[in-house]
């Protein structure tokens, strides 16, 4: 068997890398999700070291370990400043809210219940041993699947 065909030339692997590239950007372009840009990263780097010489599994190694760490070190820092625009979905926009509540709020017992925004949500108390009667304005500090996390509210007092 000849196995010079299966032999890649340099320009061939170039071709390669770099449609990998295109292709890894127009489905970022569609997706616009932050999912393949750091692969795209990842393949540049592989051209570059193609382009110096790198033997195909330097490339692959290179291509996966320079995807990998622009995804671990500039993915939050991505999501964080580049998604502002996002909206927030049900549950984080209760999170910071001060709600009446309409059931006391016992963790032990498992009750307490409050209506935000015509729904009704359960609720708890982020302290297991505080109890919330029922009128008490409390602030919500989280969401926990269907629950909120609440905290009695202290009215903050302002400078003027």
């Amino acid at each position: 068997m000849n196995t010079d065909m299966f032999i890649l030339s340099p320009t061939m692997l170039n071709l390669i890398w770099l449609g990998l590239f295109i292709i890894l950007i127009i489905i970022e372009l569609f997706t616009v999700g932050l999912t393949t840009i750091w692969f795209a990263g990842g393949s540049l780097a592989a051209l570059l070291a193609n382009i110096l010489g790198a033997d195909i599994p330097i490339q692959v190694l290179v291509f996966l370990a320079v995807s990998c760490i622009l995804l671990i070190f500039t993915r939050p820092w991505a999501v964080r400043h580049l998604n502002k625009k996002r909206v927030k979905t049900n549950y984080e926009s209760e999170i910071g809210k001060v709600i009446k509540l309409t059931e006391r709020v016992d963790n032990i017992n498992q009750t307490g219940k409050s209506v935000v925004n015509g729904q009704e949500w359960t609720v708890r108390s982020k302290d297991d041993g505080e109890i919330l009667e029922e009128g008490t304005l409390a602030k919500v500090v989280a969401v926990s699947g269907v629950k909120l996390i609440v905290e009695k509210y202290k009215e903050e007092l302002t400078n003027e």
